[in-house]
């Protein structure tokens, strides 16, 4: 059965359909916003590419929000890290959390690399989360332990940087992301994009050590929250 339509779709030319896809194309897949039109016009859809721009600032937020909630309860074990941008070439610090598993908890775009950066993404991560972690890994930047004892001092905390290849592999589709979106224009859009970005990939994450069989089962799953999330029939 149809689930029923979001009212933000009233008054657009195109049906929900058409606009929950090019959602998903440009923020699942590392397409430019003139590549998310061409693979549209290939199914004769004739849409600009500044069209899909305006779909994904109006509805990638609140299509972000639905997947959160579907979404599993976070692991208690959370990898920080943080790599830097360039913005308008300005250096900026993309700081990142990812459980155990490796699905994102949250990123905070910032332009400093100190305490109170750190202070910043941890404050940012128990509001959302709702929970204290049983354990924090980070590398050895000092900033993160000074936030640490002032905001959860009783979370275990260690320091070694092999042991964060779970969050550092996971700034790499950002990388590609940026790439090719010729870099991040600003800061306000660099963590717009991203903050739905790492919902939509977490949706659609393929969990670690899983056959073909259980990845197209999780995969099919996902496309169903996908379509609850959006307010479409699934199978679009």
């Amino acid at each position: 059965m149809k689930l029923p339509r979001s009212p933000g779709y009233a008054r657009h030319r195109f049906p929900a359909e058409v606009i929950s896809h090019a959602v998903w194309l440009y923020f699942r897949v590392p397409l430019s916003l003139r590549m998310v039109e061409e693979m549209l016009a290939v199914c004769g859809i004739l849409v600009s590419h500044e069209t899909v721009r305006q779909w994904a600032l109006k509805f990638g937020q609140g299509f972000a929000n639905q997947i959160r909630r579907c979404l599993p309860v976070p692991g208690d074990k959370w990898h920080l890290d943080e790599v830097v941008i360039s913005i308008t070439g300005r250096k900026h610090w993309l700081w990142r959390a990812v459980d155990q598993h490796g699905a994102v908890l949250d990123i905070l775009v910032q332009s400093r690399r100190n305490a109170k950066a750190a202070r910043r993404l941890l404050h940012k991560l128990l509001k959302k989360q709702g929970m204290v972690p049983r354990v924090m890994i980070t590398d050895k930047l000092a900033s993160y332990g000074a936030a640490k004892r002032e905001i959860m001092p009783s979370v275990e905390h260690r320091r070694h940087r092999g042991s964060n290849n779970r969050v550092e592999n996971s700034h790499q589709p950002t990388r590609r992301r940026e790439r090719t979106m010729k870099r991040f224009k600003s800061a306000w859009q660099a963590q717009r994009f991203l903050s739905v970005h790492e919902q939509v990939a977490n949706l659609f994450r393929r969990p670690a050590n899983t056959n073909a069989a259980d990845y197209c089962t999780s995969r099919a799953q996902a496309f169903v929250v996908w379509a609850e999330a959006t307010g479409i029939a699934a199978g679009f």
